[in-house]
Protein backbone atom coordinates (compact mmCIF):
# COMPACT_ATOMS: atom_id res chain seq x y z
CA UNK A 1 0.00 0.00 0.00
CA UNK A 2 1.69 3.59 -0.74
CA UNK A 3 0.93 5.49 1.77
CA UNK A 4 -0.68 9.41 1.01
CA UNK A 5 1.46 12.72 1.80
CA UNK A 6 -1.18 13.10 4.93
CA UNK A 7 -0.67 9.31 6.21
CA UNK A 8 3.13 9.76 5.52
CA UNK A 9 2.97 13.41 7.74
CA UNK A 10 1.01 11.43 10.42
CA UNK A 11 3.78 8.76 10.51
CA UNK A 12 6.61 10.74 10.81
CA UNK A 13 5.35 12.77 13.53
CA UNK A 14 4.62 9.53 15.35
CA UNK A 15 7.96 8.26 14.65
CA UNK A 16 10.00 11.94 16.20
CA UNK A 17 7.57 11.16 19.24
CA UNK A 18 8.38 7.71 19.70
CA UNK A 19 11.88 6.59 18.85
CA UNK A 20 14.54 8.20 21.07
CA UNK A 21 17.68 7.83 18.63
CA UNK A 22 18.34 9.19 15.19
CA UNK A 23 21.58 9.69 12.95
CA UNK A 24 22.83 12.78 12.80
CA UNK A 25 24.45 13.99 9.50
CA UNK A 26 27.50 17.33 9.58
CA UNK A 27 30.46 18.39 8.09
CA UNK A 28 33.84 20.13 9.06
CA UNK A 29 35.43 23.00 7.31
CA UNK A 30 36.78 20.84 4.96
CA UNK A 31 33.33 19.53 3.68
CA UNK A 32 34.37 16.12 5.53
CA UNK A 33 31.33 14.60 6.52
CA UNK A 34 30.40 12.94 9.67
CA UNK A 35 27.54 10.54 10.93
CA UNK A 36 26.76 9.55 14.56
CA UNK A 37 23.83 8.47 16.19
CA UNK A 38 22.82 10.61 19.07
CA UNK A 39 19.15 10.69 21.55
CA UNK A 40 16.91 13.62 20.74
CA UNK A 41 13.55 14.77 22.01
CA UNK A 42 11.10 16.31 19.25
CA UNK A 43 9.19 18.92 20.83
CA UNK A 44 6.67 19.21 18.00
CA UNK A 45 8.16 21.98 15.87
CA UNK A 46 11.96 21.00 16.61
CA UNK A 47 14.40 18.33 17.06
CA UNK A 48 16.49 18.79 20.39
CA UNK A 49 19.76 17.10 20.80
CA UNK A 50 22.82 17.66 23.19
CA UNK A 51 26.63 16.75 22.57
CA UNK A 52 30.19 17.92 23.68
CA UNK A 53 31.54 21.10 21.47
CA UNK A 54 34.60 19.24 21.99
CA UNK A 55 33.66 16.42 19.53
CA UNK A 56 33.18 17.02 15.42
CA UNK A 57 29.49 16.95 15.81
CA UNK A 58 29.61 19.90 18.05
CA UNK A 59 31.85 21.66 16.51
CA UNK A 60 30.64 21.15 13.00
CA UNK A 61 26.97 22.15 14.21
CA UNK A 62 28.39 25.24 15.60
CA UNK A 63 30.45 26.54 12.50
CA UNK A 64 28.08 25.20 9.90
CA UNK A 65 24.77 25.62 11.68
CA UNK A 66 22.93 22.98 9.34
CA UNK A 67 21.78 19.70 9.32
CA UNK A 68 20.56 16.17 8.16
CA UNK A 69 19.08 13.81 10.06
CA UNK A 70 17.81 10.21 9.36
CA UNK A 71 15.16 7.58 11.17
CA UNK A 72 14.57 4.23 9.66
CA UNK A 73 16.65 1.60 7.72
CA UNK A 74 16.64 1.37 3.87
CA UNK A 75 12.96 0.19 3.96
CA UNK A 76 11.34 2.79 6.12
CA UNK A 77 13.57 6.02 5.79
CA UNK A 78 12.66 9.72 7.21
CA UNK A 79 15.28 12.41 6.23
CA UNK A 80 15.07 15.60 8.19
CA UNK A 81 17.16 18.86 6.98
CA UNK A 82 17.31 21.44 9.44
CA UNK A 83 18.81 24.68 10.42
CA UNK A 84 21.06 24.38 14.13
CA UNK A 85 20.76 26.45 16.95
CA UNK A 86 23.08 26.25 19.79
CA UNK A 87 22.37 27.04 23.07
CA UNK A 88 23.99 26.60 26.63
CA UNK A 89 22.19 24.46 29.33
CA UNK A 90 20.95 28.38 31.15
CA UNK A 91 18.95 29.05 27.78
CA UNK A 92 17.74 26.04 26.91
CA UNK A 93 13.93 26.42 27.09
CA UNK A 94 12.86 24.39 30.25
CA UNK A 95 9.99 22.35 28.02
CA UNK A 96 12.51 21.22 25.53
CA UNK A 97 14.79 20.29 28.31
CA UNK A 98 12.28 18.45 30.64
CA UNK A 99 11.07 16.98 27.31
CA UNK A 100 14.85 15.58 26.67
CA UNK A 101 14.85 13.88 30.40
CA UNK A 102 11.62 12.18 30.08
CA UNK A 103 12.35 10.80 26.56
CA UNK A 104 16.01 9.65 27.30
CA UNK A 105 16.33 9.46 31.40
CA UNK A 106 19.16 11.94 30.77
CA UNK A 107 19.08 15.38 32.24
CA UNK A 108 21.67 16.83 30.44
CA UNK A 109 21.24 20.15 32.38
CA UNK A 110 23.35 18.11 35.13
CA UNK A 111 26.34 17.10 31.78
CA UNK A 112 28.43 20.60 32.75
CA UNK A 113 29.65 23.36 29.97
CA UNK A 114 31.24 21.20 28.07
CA UNK A 115 27.51 20.05 26.36
CA UNK A 116 25.52 22.08 24.25
CA UNK A 117 21.73 21.88 23.13
CA UNK A 118 20.78 21.96 19.36
CA UNK A 119 17.96 22.67 18.16
CA UNK A 120 17.04 21.70 14.99
CA UNK A 121 14.46 23.20 12.86
CA UNK A 122 13.31 21.09 10.24
CA UNK A 123 13.68 22.94 6.58
CA UNK A 124 13.03 19.69 4.54
CA UNK A 125 11.42 16.31 5.36
CA UNK A 126 11.51 13.26 2.61
CA UNK A 127 9.99 9.63 3.77
CA UNK A 128 8.19 6.78 2.20
CA UNK A 129 8.47 2.84 2.24
CA UNK A 130 10.84 1.12 -0.45
CA UNK A 131 10.85 2.27 -3.99
CA UNK A 132 7.29 2.40 -4.73
CA UNK A 133 6.95 5.46 -2.25
CA UNK A 134 9.80 7.55 -4.12
CA UNK A 135 7.56 9.45 -5.43
CA UNK A 136 5.61 11.54 -3.13
CA UNK A 137 8.23 12.11 -0.56
CA UNK A 138 8.86 15.17 -0.50
CA UNK A 139 6.69 16.20 2.96
CA UNK A 140 8.10 19.65 3.73
CA UNK A 141 9.44 22.15 2.06
CA UNK A 142 10.97 25.62 2.91
CA UNK A 143 9.87 24.62 6.45
CA UNK A 144 5.81 23.68 5.72
CA UNK A 145 4.05 20.56 5.59
CA UNK A 146 3.36 20.27 2.21
CA UNK A 147 -0.71 20.03 1.74
CA UNK A 148 -2.48 16.12 2.09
Amino acid sequence: MIRDSARRIRDVRERLTRERDLWVASAGDGGVPYLVPLSFFWDGRDVWLVTRLSNPTGRNLVAHPRTRLALGDTRDVVLLDGEVTAYPHDEVPAGAAEGFRAKTGWDARKAGPAYRWFRVRPVEVQAWHEEPELAGRQLMTGGAWVAG
